[in-house]
């Protein structure tokens, strides 16, 4: 901690510092050299605690801390009732008899033995190395910055550009209605469990001023020139330990975006002369998009020329309203603020390259692969951009089966705009014939008698890890087998695309949160599995799988959750039989992650939605209240109400069908033989 500070704060004034005519700065906010110390320590704080949780994730003593709870059913659904009689005689026995203080320290010593022992192979040492080295050059890179910009003398801040002096009383009116409005009391608790807040004096400075370190430690972040899933986290915590609603963070991200990209797009016309250059060069490049997407990518690489100061000075004066002045900001920036293609890289060409098919050689394995914006159309440069939505962060929504086209999407929609949302397209057909031979399988007499069966005998949890099944199962299964065989072996491939996609930075230099329920959770696991064997860290942001139809089996997770920076989150249902019978294929060693929490990973959220999810086909329906309850995102109310009717309706459907299959199976039973 003490090299840490004297590396960053060394030089510091410890006098106060006049405020400028140009507004704001971290010089002016923080007055003393004490102030500037407090700031230095929390961030010093926030790293360290973040270097020990990617630490702690090869630690063989740490496999317990996970993070459990149950999703509470809505006032309208039915409740899940878990009768004794499915419930395995196992667990009965160890309900009836607890375990005396030695078994439970055996157990426990059994447990550290054998995490101990998968943790020492070659290929998990090597995992650990690359990820901490990895997070040390992200910290190393941070410290630097921040200690040239909060060592920074107010006389250095001053410049060419100019901006209107701001109002002190006014701006912290303006920042204080501001954190008011966006104040949310379920999030920010949720906020503050995850990211426990730091002991900070800086928490007793005035609204106004927290804010204003915040964007301006977002800008020095930024300055970077790209934005880490590790930087998004440090603000997180960032903003915990300040006191400040997680949302202002979402909206500081949201204006910051828009004022790069409005500044950038008034510089990117360019005249006659380059736009030619720009023509006769656009067969030559490399990026792999389609050609709609680089007919607009290849405008970020034309203005390279173009005189840094004024684009500078645009986006100081567009985003200086939060309370920084012009040149405050643009220096904070760096060469981000004067560069339109830095701005384009941070973007991925403005969105290009994500609603361009990606096309390599992981891709040739798979028919269909696209990304699908799920809001406003997204608009190229030099274009009419009202109405467009630009964010630092992505999401990508990953659906695991189809009834039709249209739930390539659907589910995804309940994704509010703090982020840029997608919706990955992928294996469209096969995915279509899964979803309506699981439709017409849960809607069949055949699903009503194995559900039946599977209670009765008391057998879900052996079926979840057997080879093979009873004979009356599997010929009750027949309909849906080979579709989901089918599905499940391209999700794979489609991950290991998704990886290269996500390495050749579709998504720009901005971190990537992925969901998914079913096979598109499988996809995600199989996306992160080839992340952490390449060694790529840094791009996913947060991790949501629902119902993943992927094997729980715990050195496999830590190795996800060593590429994802942030929340690592795994809700899975106990009553989801048909997930249980048609992943019985896994290995026998391995349990469903769809089925049960994950257990000896440190830093996994496990979310059991059991109370309210009877069925996988309910996935689809139920993504709203999911990503509303764990508090991941913003939803949009009214797409999730309108999931919810639709829900009741496929429920009410689902129970007519089966009544009437019931009624022609006995008709057909009672029919004589020909004979």
């Amino acid at each position: 901690m003490a090299s840490f500070l004297k590396k960053i704060a060394g030089g510091g004034s410890a006098q106060p510092e006049q405020h400028s005519d140009q507004g704001q700065s971290l010089t002016t906010i923080l007055s003393t050299h004490e102030d500037k110390s407090e700031l230095l320590l929390l961030i010093a704080n926030c790293m360290g605690l973040m270097r020990r949780q990617v630490a702690d994730i090869f630690d063989p003593d740490k496999g317990h801390e996970n993070w459990n709870r149950v999703l509470a059913p809505g006032a309208g659904d039915k409740k899940v009732i878990k009768s004794s009689d499915h419930t395995p005689n196992t667990e009965a026995t160890e309900r009836a008899s607890e375990p005396s203080a030695e078994q439970l320290e055996a157990k426990k010593q059994k447990g550290y033995e054998r995490r101990a022992a998968e943790l020492s192979s070659a290929k998990m040492t090597e995992l650990k190395e690359a990820t901490l080295n990895h997070f040390d050059t992200w910290r190393d890179k941070v410290i630097q910055r921040l200690g040239e910009a909060i060592n920074q003398h107010q006389e250095g801040d001053s410049g060419p550009l100019e901006s209107k002096p701001q109002a002190p009383g006014n701006q912290q009116n303006r920042n204080d209605q501001l954190s008011q409005k966006l104040e949310d009391t379920e999030s920010d608790n949720a906020l503050q469990q995850l990211y426990p807040p730091q002991e900070t004096l800086l928490r007793k400075l005035p609204q106004a001023q927290r804010v204003l370190i915040l964007h301006s430690l977002l800008l020095l972040l930024l300055s970077l020139e790209t934005y880490t899933a590790e930087s998004r986290v440090l603000l997180l915590r960032i903003t915990s330990s300040l006191g400040l609603p997680m949302k202002l963070l979402a909206e500081d991200e949201t204006q910051v975006a828009k004022g790069l990209l409005e500044s950038a797009k008034q510089h990117m016309n360019a005249d006659a002369d380059t736009k030619k250059k720009a023509e006769e060069n656009a067969s030559s490049r490399k990026w792999k998009v389609g050609l709609g997407a680089a007919a607009g990518a290849v405008l970020i690489g034309v203005t390279g020329g173009l005189a840094a100061p004024l684009l500078a000075a645009g986006v100081g004066s567009l985003m200086g309203g939060i309370g920084l002045g012009a040149t405050a900001t643009a220096g904070y920036l760096g060469a981000l603020a004067g560069s339109a293609p830095l701005v384009g890289a941070l973007f991925g060409a403005y969105g290009g390259r994500m609603t361009g098919r990606v096309i390599d050689e992981y891709a040739r394995e798979v028919d269909d692969f696209a990304f699908i914006p799920l809001h406003k159309p997204h608009r190229f440069p030099g274009k009419n951009s009202e109405g467009d939505s630009r964010h630092l962060r992505v999401a990508i929504g990953i659906s695991g089966y189809l009834n039709d086209d249209s739930e390539v999407v659907k589910p995804w929609k309940v994704i509010g705009n703090s982020v840029e949302g997608f919706a990955l397209r992928w294996e469209v057909k096969s995915l279509l014939k899964l979803g309506n031979a699981l439709t017409a399988y849960v809607r069949s007499y055949a699903w009503g008698w194995a559900k039946k069966e599977i209670i009765s005998r008391t057998v879900f949890a052996a079926l979840a890890s057997a080879l093979t099944l009873p004979y009356g199962l599997a010929k009750a299964t027949k309909l849906v087998d080979n579709p989901w065989s089918v599905a499940a072996a391209r999700s794979d491939k489609a991950g290991k695309v998704l990886a290269q996609a996500l390495i050749s930075k579709v998504q720009g230099e901005r971190p990537v949160t992925l969901l998914g329920y079913s096979l598109g959770a499988r996809l995600i696991y199989s996306c992160l599995d080839e992340l952490a064997n390449r060694r790529v860290f840094g791009l996913v942001e947060s991790v949501v799988l629902v119902g993943a139809a992927a094997p729980s089996d715990s050195v496999a997770w830590r190795k996800l959750r060593a590429v994802v920076s942030g929340r690592l989150i795994n809700v899975y249902s106990t009553n989801d039989y048909l997930l249980g019978i048609l992943y019985r294929t896994s290995s026998l060693q391995y349990g469903i992650a769809g089925l049960q929490a994950i257990e000896d990973v440190p830093g996994i959220e496990n979310v059991d939605a059991s109370e309210f999810v009877d069925g996988h086909t309910q996935y689809r329906f139920l993504i709203g209240r999911i990503l509303g309850q764990v508090g991941l995102e913003d939803i949009d109310a009214s797409e999730e109400e309108q999931q919810m009717i639709a829900l009741q309706h496929n429920q009410k459907k689902d129970e007519e069908e089966r009544v009437k299959s019931e009624q022609e199976e006995k008709t057909t039973e009672n029919i004589p033989s020909d004979k």
